[in-house]
Parts: C-alpha cells; sequence; structure tokens
C-alpha cells in the first residue's frame, strides 16, 4: 500500500492521512490476546520494561480471558454509538503480539480479520521478535487487507535500553524496520520522550536517526511514572526530571522539525488513568494537548522537516 503525503500547514497528522485510506471511517479495537515478552518471561530477562503496566492503556473492553473474536465484538458496541457506519482496525496491542509460534499468530489474525466489519490489522511488537517467515506471511495478508507493524523502539540509545530493561539493541529495531519496510509493509514505530538519562538534547539527537529510517509512521509520547513498575520505585528513591506541559511542548515542536516530512505523526502524548499516574500530571486531554501544540506551531511558523530542509 502506497504511504501519500498528507500536506498539512504544520506537522502529517494521522487523522488526515487515515481518513484517505479508506472510504468510510475507521477505529482501532485493542485486543489482549494473551501474549507475554521475552523480557518479562525470563527468555532474555524478567520483570519487562521498568516503566510497563498495560493496564494504562488497555480498555475496558480489552480482556484476555475472552476470545480475539470476544473482545473485537465487544469493542464494536463500545464504539458503534458514534458513527453506525463505522468499520475496524484490530490493533493486537498488549504486549508482543508476535512472540509466539507462526501457527498460532496466523490463526489470532486470521480470526480478527473473520470478524464482520474488521477492514485490517495493526500488529505492536519488539524489534527482536520478527522472523523472517512471519514476515512473508504478512506481505501476503497485505494483499488483501490493511496491515500495519508497529514496533516499540523507544530509545536510539543502547545505554538508555539497556537501563529500562528492553532486552534489545537500537540495531535491532533498525534490522526489523529495514526487513518489514523492505516486505513492502507498512511500518510503524513508537519512541519515547523523558527516559531516565536522556534530556532534551539527547532526543533532539535522535530525531534525525530516527527519522533516517523507513518509518512510515511514528508515535511519540511523554515518559510517565506509573504506580508499581520498578521506575516508580527508582523515580521514589531518586527523582528525575520530568517534563512540564510547555517544556514538552517546546521540545515537541523541535523535534518534528528534525522528522523528515513525509512521516505520518500519529500521537505525541498518552494519557494513564489518574489512580495509576505518579507523574507528570498535566490535567489535559490527549487532543487538549495537541491543540496546544498546534497553536504553538502556528505561532511560531514551525513545520515539521522544517530542520531537515534548512541543513540542505
Amino acid at each position: 500500500m502506497d504511504l501519500n503525503k498528507v500536506n498539512t500547514p504544520y506537522y502529517n497528522d494521522y487523522g488526515t492521512w487515515i481518513r484517505r485510506q479508506f472510504p468510510y471511517r475507521v477505529q482501532k479495537i485493542s485486543i489482549d490476546a494473551g501474549f507475554t515478552c521475552p523480557n518479562r518471561d525470563g527468555r532474555i530477562s524478567t520483570g519487562g520494561c521498568i516503566y510497563c503496566d498495560n493496564r494504562t492503556f488497555n480498555p475496558s473492553y480489552c480482556q484476555r480471558r475472552h476470545s480475539v473474536s470476544e473482545q473485537l465484538e465487544e469493542g464494536k458496541r463500545f464504539f458503534a454509538h458514534k458513527y453506525p457506519d463505522m468499520k475496524y482496525l484490530a490493533y493486537f496491542q498488549a504486549f508482543t503480539n508476535t512472540y509466539a509460534p507462526l501457527a498460532q499468530l496466523k490463526s489470532l489474525y486470521e480470526e480478527a480479520l473473520s470478524v464482520p466489519d474488521i477492514v485490517g490489522i495493526v500488529i505492536g511488537t519488539r524489534p527482536d521478535c520478527m522472523p523472517d517467515e512471519l514476515l512473508d506471511y504478512l506481505s501476503e495478508l497485505n494483499k488483501r487487507t490493511f496491515v500495519l507493524v508497529e514496533y516499540g523502539v523507544e530509545s536510539t540509545n543502547d545505554e538508555t535500553l539497556l537501563r529500562i530493561n528492553r532486552g534489545h539493541t537500537f540495531q535491532q529495531s533498525c534490522d526489523a524496520i529495514e526487513r518489514t519496510h523492505q516486505h513492502g509493509l507498512l511500518t510503524g514505530a513508537h519512541i519515547i520522550l523523558g527516559l531516565p538519562g536522556e534530556d532534551a538534547n539527547e532526543s533532539l539527537h535522535q530525531a534525525p536517526i530516527i527519522s533516517g529510517l523507513p518509518i512510515d509512521i511514528l508515535k511519540i509520547h511523554q515518559m510517565q511514572i506509573i504506580r508499581g513498575t520498578r521506575l516508580a520505585e527508582l523515580y521514589a528513591a531518586e527523582p528525575f526530571h520530568i517534563y512540564t506541559v510547555d517544556e514538552y511542548i517546546h521540545l515537541i515542536a523541535n523535534y518534528i522539525q528534525r522528522l523528515r516530512d513525509d512521516m505520518v505523526l500519529e500521537r505525541f502524548v498518552s494519557q494513564s488513568p489518574k489512580e495509576l499516574l505518579i507523574a507528570p500530571h498535566w490535567g489535559l486531554k490527549n487532543y487538549e494537548f495537541t491543540n496546544l501544540l498546534a497553536n504553538h506551531l502556528r505561532a511560531h511558523d514551525i513545520r515539521q522537516g522544517q530542520f531537515l530542509l534548512k541543513s540542505e
């Protein structure tokens, strides 16, 4: 599938792009298909990423005790009141959604696609859990439906990746992204700004590195401290800087200037439940932050890729 450039005034936004991919409205429905991660089950480590708690992003209908089909049907009921003619993307989100034998993965993906009004799949995974035989299958699947593979990259700094117990290197991210792109698949990546040990200068240093990879869609979010995580323990023992809203807006504005302008930007922030969140407490909905950012970009005439264009 071709990724057509979206000409928005200040950045290449996902909402505009996804509306151009389908002749109808689409909504992601998150799925917890019962996976784990290799840095949880002991294959490469235990404990998982030090900041991770899947409760921060799993919606109420996303329960692993239910089958993939049941979760999708419940998700459809959840969203149906908005737009009766809505279609859906099955979003395999929780944990590592390629961490199983190929036959099992095929069965789960095909089950999702068999549900009425499901028009594609989005697969969230790690860069060290993407064998070539799975990419071969997804490439074939991509000929008959929408497929997006989304990798948790988080940082380009190997010291940071070690510190947060990711269990993979940045080179593994590069390799997985390149192979996925070579298979003709839409390729997404996720990064976190404000990870422990990384300041704004480090993030801005990483931006052109991310931009140099064949990433189609990028998700960004701020570092959040979640109750019960290893990171919460470290933060309590030795607090580190957490961005204020204004600091983060300035960082994002500078960051996106260093991203090529054909990269679709899906998200800038994540909003965890208040009862789980230690910091930061911004008191903003995601769309409210996005509006503040858009106002800042407009006021300062800042555009995605602007820095790269000036450097050429």
